[in-house]
C-alpha cells in the first residue's frame, strides 16, 4: 500500500489501547471524560471510511502478571485479567455507542448476557457493516498477553495495520520519562524490536505480525485527532515492518 500523506493508507486497522489509557489522571479505574475523548478519536477515524476493531487491555482493574508473582496461580490471575478487559470493553463500546457509533463486543470467554462471542467471521461480517468490533478477553486462553490478542485478532481480521496507542508518540530507546536522552525512532524493523528488546509488545505479538506481515504503528494517545493523522500517513509515529 501506498504511504503518501493525505490519503488513506489503511482500509481495516486494529487499535490496541492499554488499560492504563483508560484511566486518564487516577490511579486505577475509569475515567469517563478520557474514554470519551477517545471514543471521539475512533469517530474521527469512523468518518474516513476506515474499518475499525479494538483490542483493550485490563491493567487498570487488574494486572494478572503482577497478581501471579504475589503468590496467586498464573492461570487464575490471568482470567482475571481477562474479565477485567470485558469490563473496559463494555466501557468503550458505552462511550462509542452515545457517540452514535454502531459497536460490538466479542468475548473469547464466552458471556451471552453481557455481549457476544468471539466468532471470527461474525466480526468481519460487522466490520464490513460499518461497525466498531472490539474484542475482549484476550485470547481466551492464559499466558497470553493482551497484546498476543491484538496481534492475533489483527491477522484474523486480515488488517492491513495494528495500531498501538500508547502514552508517548512512538518507539523510545529508553522510557523517555525517565531517561531525557532517550532517542526515538520513526522506523524499526520487527528484527530490531526483537533484537534491540524494546519495550514496544511482548515478543510473540511481535513474531505473529512479522510472520504475517502486519505493520504496527506506535502513536499517541494524548495528542488529539492523531489516530485519523497517522492513518493518512501524517503525524507523529514510529512504523515498526520487515523492511530495512
Amino acid at each position: 500500500m501506498g504511504m503518501n500523506s493525505g490519503t488513506i493508507t489503511y482500509r481495516r486497522v486494529l487499535l490496541k489501547l492499554s488499560g492504563e489509557a483508560l484511566m486518564g489522571e487516577r490511579e486505577f479505574g475509569l475515567d469517563t471524560s478520557t474514554i470519551d475523548r477517545i471514543a471521539d478519536e475512533i469517530k474521527a477515524v469512523r468518518k474516513l471510511g476506515v474499518q475499525l476493531c479494538l483490542v483493550i487491555g485490563g491493567g487498570n482493574i487488574f494486572r494478572g502478571v503482577e497478581a501471579a508473582s504475589q503468590g496467586l496461580e498464573r492461570g487464575t490471575a490471568d482470567y482475571m485479567g481477562m474479565l477485567a478487559t470485558v469490563v473496559n470493553a463494555l466501557a468503550v463500546q458505552g462511550a462509542l455507542e452515545q457517540a452514535e457509533i454502531h459497536t460490538r463486543v466479542l468475548s473469547a470467554i464466552p458471556m451471552a448476557t453481557v455481549c457476544e462471542p468471539y466468532i471470527r467471521r461474525r466480526a468481519i461480517r460487522h466490520m464490513e457493516k460499518g461497525r466498531v468490533v472490539i474484542f475482549a478477553a484476550g485470547t481466551g486462553s492464559p499466558y497470553f498477553t493482551t497484546d498476543t490478542a491484538a496481534a492475533l485478532r489483527a491477522v484474523e481480521m486480515d488488517c492491513d495495520a495494528l495500531l498501538k496507542g500508547t502514552q508517548v508518540d512512538g518507539v523510545y530507546s529508553a522510557d523517555p520519562f525517565k531517561d531525557k536522552d532517550a532517542e526515538r525512532y520513526s522506523r524499526l524493523t520487527y528484527h530490531d524490536v526483537l533484537s534491540r528488546d524494546l519495550k514496544v509488545m511482548d515478543a510473540s505479538a511481535i513474531a505473529l505480525c512479522r510472520e504475517n506481515t502486519i505493520p504496527i504503528l506506535v502513536f499517541s494517545l494524548h495528542n488529539p485527532g492523531e489516530f485519523a493523522k497517522v492513518l493518512m500517513n501524517d503525524g507523529t509515529f514510529t512504523v515498526i515492518d520487515g523492511e530495512e
